[in-house]
């Protein structure tokens, strides 16, 4: 938490903070190393907020959750616990402890200055500890996803098969944030197809976005039971030819646009020039499943350490996974090694990126 502690100082300073008030499940897991303050699983907010002083470091949260916090959130780290009144709420503790301080914060807060687009740049850095959490979150999350492609049956709701998906990270200790399941003609029709009653006939695709220590992995998966017809046996390498193009782009100092304008270019190559309008194309990830979605004007530089999830889509496939921008190139951390590859070559290698799972 240190050196957490010293980047939210910097901030204060550079932005002539007196505070740093963070009330986001995000920031608090970045800021604590991987520490939960959620209850709610849908809000973005949680149930204890940090507060940064120049001198000490706040965590103020209602009485009815002081308890869990302190012993099992908190432990070990030099912090101090501020409860309040369950009856009260926390913002008129706030209030007062903050007074006419200079603040900044990532949600709302009266009065305060909105910084979350910093604290993002911030958190977008991996440390050491992080990227170790983040290559085992990776890893279970896709070999939930690859098993339950493996065992699903025709006939099986799209609801049967989401329950699976969650059930699986959830027995890892992950939570599930985003869960998109679709089937057969749904496939062709929608981007982002939450699951339905349909049953599954021949063709599935799986999305999984899991949230464990703060971090998200993001993969999706596809299965088809016999036969790949032509124009999706075509697809699936266009696909993964973008895909690749992309993973090779996302660089150190390549600015996230010229990565984007890098797929704009391979989706008009293999015959598709407008489908990247139809879906986003991903972006930065780690403690959300996209910290922002890239656009042509997105002019930010690419850094060592920070993972990106690009999700390149033409009609009937997708390839989306969690890469890791490193030293010696980038790495799939949603990459298993057990599943179906096809295998693209760029600049004399071979990027192998996943193929339809054909049963």
């Amino acid at each position: 938490m240190e050196g957490q502690v010293a980047q939210c100082r910097e901030l204060m300073k550079a932005c002539d903070l007196d505070a740093l008030l963070l009330r986001t499940r995000a920031n608090f897991a970045w800021f604590t190393g991987g520490r939960d303050n959620h209850i709610e699983i849908e809000r973005e907010t949680g149930v204890a907020d940090i507060v940064v002083l120049r001198d000490k470091v706040l965590v103020v949260t209602a009485e009815i959750e002081a308890r869990r916090i302190a012993e099992e959130e908190l432990r070990d780290l030099p912090v101090e616990l501020v409860s309040t009144s369950w009856t009260e709420g926390v913002e008129p503790t706030l209030s007062k402890l903050l007074g006419d301080l200079r603040v900044g914060t990532d949600a709302a807060f009266p009065g305060a200055l909105f910084v979350g687009d910093k604290l993002i740049k911030l958190r977008r850095c991996l440390t050491e500890e992080q990227i170790g959490q983040y290559r085992a979150l990776c890893l279970d999350a896709a070999q939930v996803i690859e098993d339950v492609a493996k065992h699903v049956q025709p006939g099986q709701s799209e609801f049967s098969i989401a329950a699976q998906l969650m059930s699986g990270v959830a027995s890892r200790g992950c939570t599930p944030h985003v869960v998109l399941v679709a089937t057969d003609e749904r496939v062709f029709h929608y981007r982002h197809p939450i699951p339905t009653a349909k049953a599954l006939e021949k063709y599935a695709m799986l999305v999984l976005c899991a949230r464990r220590n703060g971090l998200v992995a993001n993969v999706t998966r596809f299965v088809h039971f016999g036969k790949l017809p032509d124009e999706l046996k075509a697809n699936r390498e266009k696909c993964a030819y973008i895909d690749v193009q992309m993973f090779a782009a996302t660089r150190p100092g390549t600015k996230v646009s010229d990565v984007f304008n890098t797929a704009i270019r391979a989706y008009g190559e293999v015959g598709y020039p407008d489908d990247w309008r139809l879906l986003h194309q991903g972006g930065p990830t780690g403690f959300a499943s996209r910290e922002y979605l890239a656009t042509p004007d997105t002019h930010d530089e690419i850094r060592l350490h920070e993972a990106y999830a690009w999700n390149p889509a033409i009609r009937g496939i997708k390839s989306e996974d969690t890469l890791l921008v490193e030293e010696q190139g980038n790495t799939f951390l949603t990459h298993t090694g057990d599943w179906p590859y096809i295998a693209v070559n760029h600049g004399g290698n071979q990027v192998l990126r996943p193929d339809i799972l054909v049963r």
